[in-house]
């Protein structure tokens, strides 16, 4: 069932990246239960993969009765995810003292974009915004050029969701030995941050200009860039190390003296104002001269690093991900696959997420809330809609 099987986490609506991190916990065979909003999710498609692998009821936290059984699931509970602005749980009375005082080993997890505390704490934001302030917004972009909006991966899924998901389990496992529980502040900001430490390393080395395009991973270099094809279409052409460069060389028949001692190793940002634009603009025009799956049938099977940018549906094609099965189609929708693979306590088929709110009796039940407090709403499984 997975290695989280056994875990049992409550789960506080909220948007994308609290929702993705709790995916991943599902994912692994946590029991996830989400307490939505009344009146159903207005925030996240109904069939969002972001949601599967989940049991759903609905309480109004506003009302007494919504926040007494939030507490009577608390008390079973190993782990509380509440994406809220700073204060709002407390307010509601399901913040972390209420919360330790019903139940010492709980992990309680806080998914925000700014943090808990600085001056940014209490107001709104995205990802955009979050991966702006870190620096790593105005790395990405063509040489010279603006900052590109990356989609909301780095900060919404990579920074934040999968970073509370790391910080969950880190918690997990410090409390099987302490007993205690603790409090998990999982902020987009830090993890957009965290996946700078590459960068801080090579400016350290004078081999990073702090502006677009400019690093060699960046889109700085010639050799690790995007280029269109005949055909409209691109590459991703990646070859770093000096042996892939000079096999990607060698199938381009490049590899003359010019190409191979101006282009590489030379790493630093000072080569931005001479080599790699020329060798850019050269590289580009050739690779207009074939179709993007000419070139990918010249470099099949090589160490050039050279693949085709594939669209959603060509991916799901890709002989490579249909051999791992990297897509799958769960209530008919197509969607990842759970990630990352374990050889013993391997991870089953995800669910399709349920309606809003339709599991709250089989929940309570089985999560052993008390039977004084489950019978305020009946038998229906919808009853909890009721509070």
């Amino acid at each position: 069932m997975g290695p989280l099987a056994g875990v049992k986490v409550i789960e506080i609506a909220g948007l994308g990246a609290a929702p993705y991190g709790c995916m991943m916990l599902a994912d692994m065979g946590a029991d996830v239960v989400r307490i939505e909003r009344m009146g159903g999710r207005a925030d996240t498609p109904e069939h969002s993969p972001l949601l599967r692998n989940r049991r759903s009821i609905d309480l109004d936290l506003k009302q007494p009765r919504g926040r007494d059984i939030t507490l009577a699931m608390v008390d079973k509970a190993d782990v509380l995810i509440e994406a809220f602005r700073p204060g709002v749980a407390e307010r509601l009375g399901i913040g972390p003292e209420a919360c330790f005082a019903r139940n010492a080993r709980l992990i309680y997890a806080r998914m925000t974009g700014w943090g808990q505390t600085g001056p940014l704490a209490q107001t709104a934001g995205h990802d955009l915004n979050y991966i702006g302030l870190t620096g790593l917004l105005h790395q990405i972009g063509p040489t010279g050029g603006k900052p590109v909006v990356p989609l909301n991966v780095i900060g919404d899924f990579g920074g934040g969701g999968l970073l509370l998901a790391f910080g969950v389990v880190c918690a997990l496992w410090e409390a099987r030995h302490s007993g205690r529980g603790q409090i998990v502040d999982a902020a987009m900001i830090d993890g957009a941050l965290s996946f700078m430490a590459m960068s801080f390393g090579f400016r350290e080395q004078g081999q990073f200009a702090d502006r677009t395009g400019s690093h060699m991973l960046g889109g700085g270099a010639h050799y690790y860039e995007t280029y269109e094809t005949q055909d409209g279409l691109h590459l991703a052409v990646a070859p770093i190390e000096p042996q892939f460069y000079r096999k990607f060389l060698e199938i381009m028949g490049l590899d003359s003296g010019r190409w191979r001692d101006a282009g590489y190793p030379a790493h630093s940002a000072r080569t931005v104002e001479s080599d790699w634009p020329m060798l850019k603009r050269e590289l580009g025009q050739i690779f207009k001269t074939k179709t993007r799956d000419a070139w990918c049938a010249l470099f099949a099977g090589s160490d050039a690093c050279v693949t085709p940018v594939l669209t959603l549906e060509e991916a799901a094609l890709h002989p490579h991900n249909r051999a791992r099965n990297a897509f799958i189609e769960v209530g008919g929708v197509q969607q990842n696959a759970p990630a990352p693979r374990f050889s013993r306590t391997a991870a089953v088929h995800p669910t399709a997420p349920p309606n809003s709110g339709s599991d709250a009796h089989e929940v309570l039940a089985d999560w052993g809330v008390d039977l004084e407090l489950l019978s305020k709403f009946g038998g229906r499984d919808d009853a909890i809609s009721d509070v």
